[in-house]
């Protein structure tokens, strides 16, 4: 038996990562708890102070396929290499070929730049583009394969 996860960031700045990241991976704002027609129902019905109600954001693939993420405000920033990355397949992973897979890969390479993103290297496999390494806004790294 499987179980439900959640893939959380810790974050400056949720709504900016948020941003982001919905562009990155396609995902939607999450739907509220159940029992509430949206979020702010549900922070007025759990007293969460305004000044509070973007110390988080909740993501979620709009095919309900891919995991939820949540985004939480925390008070120290990024200090180290991730030790846990995504692989953004925007080639169609390794098992396609070469010449079709490396545009895929500049093309959305280029779109995360344009939302904030920054290529930390690319790399090579036999001379040709295998992925690139790239960082969100806040230093979280990954790769676009």
């Amino acid at each position: 038996m499987t179980v439900a996860w959640t893939l959380t960031f810790d974050s400056a700045h949720p709504p900016t990562l948020a941003a982001f990241w919905k562009t990155a991976l396609g995902y939607v704002d999450a739907s509220p708890p159940r029992g509430f027609a949206d979020w702010e129902e549900f922070y007025r019905h759990h007293d969460v102070p305004d000044e509070e109600r973007d110390a988080a954001a909740y993501l979620e693939d709009p095919d309900k396929q891919g995991p939820r993420i949540s985004i939480l405000r925390v008070p120290e920033p990024k200090a180290a290499k991730n030790r846990i990355h995504l692989d953004i397949q925007a080639g169609g992973g390794r098992g396609v070929p070469w010449e079709v897979r490396a545009p895929r890969v500049r093309a959305a390479v280029e779109r995360l730049l344009a939302a904030g993103a920054t290529v930390l290297r690319e790399d090579e496999v036999d001379g040709r583009l295998d992925h690139v390494v790239m960082a969100d806004p806040e230093g979280n790294e990954f790769c676009v394969v």
